[in-house]
């Protein structure tokens, strides 16, 4: 008799059964989307994916869907990439979406305009943002197929047209499920290095479909990280990515890229040689210039003798000569002057002056001066004159009518 089992472990026996077949672990379905809910709380996406004769159950969790550039509609064509499993509770059959592609020119250009709108709100195509391509670099990073075609044609635009720079390589996926992470990271470890001085991410042509992995949001805000300067060249010049917007520059081809990355060699050396001939031009010209002049220098010389030369010297020697002299006399007049009038002031103020006059000072014994006012009768004086002096005793002191009202006046 058959064993009996319960509702979960038949649940989880299928289950295990799905996640253990290879084909089922990572699977690329395509179909309709149908009755999408996206759940505010959790941010996980539930939807049916159908075609015309079968519909199947999906779930792209968040972290998922956080990575899509666009929202999915009902009816949009959608080609997902998942897994097949069993949800145990319910004992669902479900597809879990890892990633989600628009499958169709109507859904393609749909989540094309809701990236570009969203981005560009976000910023990421100001112009203010796009940096200037280096003049001359040295070593221009490529982030493309190592066995595409758009490799070639930079390489061979590098060798004709500035075959001085070297080329770094970042080999990629351009085309798949796994290329925009692929890209993304390539970009991001370029510009990290920091061994290159302009970055190109390149693909040749393709249809829509073939180069829509240039339109994923990842590569988009890896180009707008990027320190360095990005150069878009993805498909023709027709071909138009959300890249195209967010790199600094945008070329119709990788070809063209490289031209626009890499000086002209041949415009260059024309550039140096119009240089040198301008260089030699003015050197001639300068040549010249001098050789006029040494000549005029010369004919010059030959008119000019020492007499010539010292003549106006020794006139404006001698003038100045003549006005020191002038000087000289009138400043000695004006300080003697100056003496004789402060030796007529001084003699007037002298003491010796007043004895000319006739008057004495009264002196003690020892020189000094005495007022007459205290000497003391019996004192012996000497009497200083201009011409001799004479020893003489007081007698007497008699008070002046005028030292007498002093004094009472000060009583």
């Amino acid at each position: 008799m058959t064993d009996v089992i319960g509702v979960s472990a038949l649940n989880r026996y299928v289950k295990s059964t799905l996640d253990s077949d290879g084909f089922l672990s990572d699977l690329a379905l395509r179909g309709e989307v149908s009755g999408f809910v996206n759940h505010v709380k959790s941010g996980h996406w539930y939807f049916t994916l159908k075609d015309e004769k079968a519909s199947v159950k999906a779930v792209m969790f968040r972290q998922e869907a956080r990575r899509l550039g666009f929202v999915p509609q009902d009816g949009m064509r959608v080609v997902v990439r998942c897994r097949v499993s069993l949800y145990e509770a319910t004992g669902s059959f479900q597809v879990y979406v890892q990633d989600l592609f628009p499958d169709g020119l109507g859904a393609a250009q749909l989540a094309f305009d809701q990236l570009k709108a969203r981005l560009e709100a976000e910023g990421l195509f100001r112009p203010e943002h796009k940096k200037l391509l280096p003049a001359y670099p040295e070593r221009i990073g490529v982030v493309t197929s190592a066995t595409g075609a758009a490799l070639q044609d930079i390489r061979n635009v590098l060798s004709r047209r500035w075959p001085l720079a070297t080329l770094l390589l970042a080999g990629v996926n351009v085309q798949g499920l796994a290329a925009a992470e692929e890209i993304s990271r390539a970009i991001a470890e370029l510009d990290a290095s920091g061994l290159a001085d302009v970055i190109i991410v390149a693909r040749g042509g393709g249809s829509r479909e073939d180069l829509w992995v240039f339109n994923d949001e990842r590569i988009a805000r890896a180009a707008y990280a990027c320190k360095t300067p990005l150069i878009s060249a993805v498909g023709h010049e027709i071909d138009v990515s959300i890249l195209d917007y967010v790199a600094d520059l945008r070329a119709p081809t990788p070809s063209a890229a490289a031209e626009l990355a890499t000086p002209d060699r041949e415009a260059e050396r024309q550039k140096i040689c119009t240089i040198l001939s301008n260089i030699h031009e003015y050197m001639h010209s300068r040549l010249n210039l001098c050789y006029n002049e040494l000549a005029a220098a010369q004919q010059t010389a030959g008119q000019i003798t020492s007499e010539t030369l010292c003549r106006p010297r020794r006139d404006k020697l001698l003038a100045f000569c003549g006005q020191l002299s002038a000087a000289k006399a009138g400043l000695m007049a004006e300080k003697r002057r100056e003496l004789a009038s402060a030796c007529a002031l001084a003699h007037s103020l002298s003491p010796y002056a007043v004895l000319g006059r006739g008057y004495a000072i009264p002196r003690s014994e020892a020189g000094e001066c005495i007022p007459v006012a205290s000497l003391q009768p019996g004192q012996s004086v000497l009497l200083q004159g201009h011409d001799a002096s004479a020893r003489c005793r007081v007698e007497q002191v008699i008070q002046t009518q005028e030292d007498t009202d002093e004094k009472s006046q000060e009583l």
